[in-house]
Parts: C-alpha cells; sequence; structure tokens
C-alpha cells in the first residue's frame, strides 16, 4: 500500500506528501493519468486523477475544507484500492474491476482547497504569503477548525445555488466578511478552487458526482425541484449500503455547496457524504474503518 505508512503511525500528511502519493500512484499504476487541474489562491497545484478513457465520467470530490483532511486520504485509498484490482485482472468489492469501467471513466478530484488543507494542519504559515491575512480574519478562532481557502471563503458556500438565500442567512449569523468557516464569498465562483470544479463539470460528461465531507456519517442527496427522480433510489441504496442514514442539510449548509450546485445546473444526481462520526479534524487512525464501511458505496457510485 502506498500510503499505509502514516495513518499506521498516527500522523497525517501534509499537502506535499499528498501531492508525492498522487505521484507514486501514477508510477505504479501506468493507466492512471494524473493532471493540475489549476492553482489555489496561492499557487498550490489543484490535482486530478483519472481512470479510464471512456467520456462517461463518474466525479469524486474531496477536500472542500481545511479540517476535513480524511476525505482527501479516503479518495486516495479509493483509487490505490480501485487500481490494483484493476492491475491485477481482480475483483473490487466482489466485482470485476475491468467489467465495473466498462463504458465509464473515474474522476477523482482529492483536494479542492490545498490551503485551506494546510492552513489547519499547520497554522497560519500554511498560508505562505498570505499568512498575515489569514492571521487577521483568524482572531482569536482555533486555526484547527478552518475550513475557508487561503482568502477566507468557504468553498462549499461560493457554489450559485441559492446564493443570495445562503448570503442573507450568513449574515443573520454575523457572518459578513472573509471568516474562517461559513463565509461564501462576494459573489458565486469568486474563487478559483470553485472555478476550477465548475468549470470541469460544464467540460466534462458527468454521470453522476459524490462530495466528501466529515462528519456525521450521513447522505445529502437532493436540492431544489431540480432532483433527478432516480436521486432518492440511488441514496436508499448507498444508505442501505454504508450504514449511513439520508438526511438533509439545514441553516448555511442548506444552499451554496458543490453538491446543490450540480443538480441544480445539470438536473443530474450528486451526493454528499459525511463521513465518519466525532468531531473535526477526525482521527486518521479511524480512517481505514470508514473506508471498509464505504467500499462497497463506492462501487455502487459506479454501477447504478
Amino acid at each position: 500500500m502506498v500510503i499505509i505508512y502514516s495513518i499506521v503511525h498516527q500522523r497525517e500528511y501534509d499537502y506535499l506528501e499528498v501531492m508525492d502519493t498522487i505521484k507514486a500512484l501514477s508510477n505504479e499504476f501506468y493507466f492512471l493519468r494524473t493532471t493540475e487541474l489549476g492553482k489555489s489562491i496561492v499557487g498550490r497545484s489543484i490535482p486530478a486523477l483519472q481512470i479510464g478513457v471512456s467520456d462517461e465520467k463518474i466525479l469524486f470530490a474531496g477536500g472542500f475544507h481545511g479540517c476535513e483532511r480524511l476525505t482527501t486520504l479516503l479518495l486516495l485509498i479509493f483509487a490505490e484500492r480501485f487500481c490494483m484490482a484493476l492491475r491485477d485482472d481482480g475483483y473490487f468489492s466482489s466485482v470485476s474491476a475491468r467489467t465495473t469501467l466498462f463504458g465509464k471513466s473515474i474522476v477523482i478530484l482529492p483536494l479542492i482547497n490545498p490551503d485551506g488543507y494546510e492552513i489547519a494542519l499547520k497554522g497560519a504559515s500554511g498560508a505562505l504569503h498570505m499568512t498575515e491575512h489569514v492571521k487577521r480574519i483568524l482572531g482569536d478562532s482555533d486555526i484547527a477548525q478552518w475550513n475557508a481557502n487561503a482568502r477566507g471563503v468557504d468553498i462549499n458556500h461560493n457554489f450559485d445555488a441559492g446564493f443570495p438565500i445562503l448570503r442573507k442567512m450568513e449574515e443573520e449569523e454575523g457572518i459578513t466578511g472573509p471568516s474562517p468557516r461559513c463565509y461564501g464569498g462576494e459573489k458565486p465562483e469568486s474563487e478559483p478552487e470553485t472555478k476550477i470544479l465548475t468549470e470541469l463539470c460544464r467540460k466534462e460528461n458527468i454521470r453522476h458526482a459524490l462530495a466528501f465531507h466529515s462528519q456525521g456519517e450521513e447522505i445529502f442527496w437532493k436540492y431544489g425541484n431540480r432532483t433527478p427522480s432516480k436521486c432518492f433510489n440511488m441514496a436508499k441504496i448507498f444508505a442501505a449500503s454504508s450504514g449511513y442514514q439520508l438526511k438533509t442539510p439545514k441553516g448555511t449548509a442548506s444552499h451554496g455547496g458543490f453538491k446543490d450546485w450540480f443538480i441544480n445546473e445539470f438536473a443530474k444526481p450528486a451526493f454528499t457524504f459525511e463521513i465518519g462520526k466525532g468531531t473535526n479534524p477526525l482521527d486518521p487512525m479511524g480512517l481505514y474503518d470508514i473506508y471498509e464501511k464505504l467500499e462497497e458505496t463506492f462501487l455502487l457510485s459506479l454501477v447504478l
């Protein structure tokens, strides 16, 4: 296993180690294509991994929030496990990987918000040349709970889905400018990290999308009147497989997210998975248990 060392030794990967892991996976599996989709506010690469050559794609995205780092590692484990099964002409969660991939491609964006990832892990210095800006935004808040990008915008509030409603909710909660969490920015898609994801979805034929956050062992599956009818059936199958509960987000979590935007924009299925239980950031020692609980769900997302 490429990434098992850090999990066994009870520490988390930083951004460079995540990138090194992606490079190692690419070197190990010739059919795994890796690309840079763009750069973050401070210039960090935002990577994408693709398995398969079909034009029809299934999208997996994580690392939206700085303190939800296990979502990034979860997707790297998924990539590695599926690639191993494909290379060995073997099985992924009891089904032939080659058969599972037929007629589709897997696209994985493990780290949408690399700056927030580094800030929450290492402190304000993770923002590099924007360190002082982050310090001003942070104030007396706990840096370990940082969710936003280096500009203080919460990426999962920055999508064009009920944005005026979300802005009003934020203001009612006293969030009127850059913040460690929950500030959606001046306008939808104001952030390069958000644009990278929306431009990818507009360019590619994405059959459905799964976004990963933490925590709560919950699945969010609908948004507004463009939610496809099959979303509910898919969500029920995912819930039965994972043991996660189907939920409806409330408050500022009910608009502005990637899942919301994808459904509203394309009238195609999209889901948010809140992985694990506990307090963010989740203990990396629990990552493999989280993955094992979700592996069949990953499989189902490929065949439904």
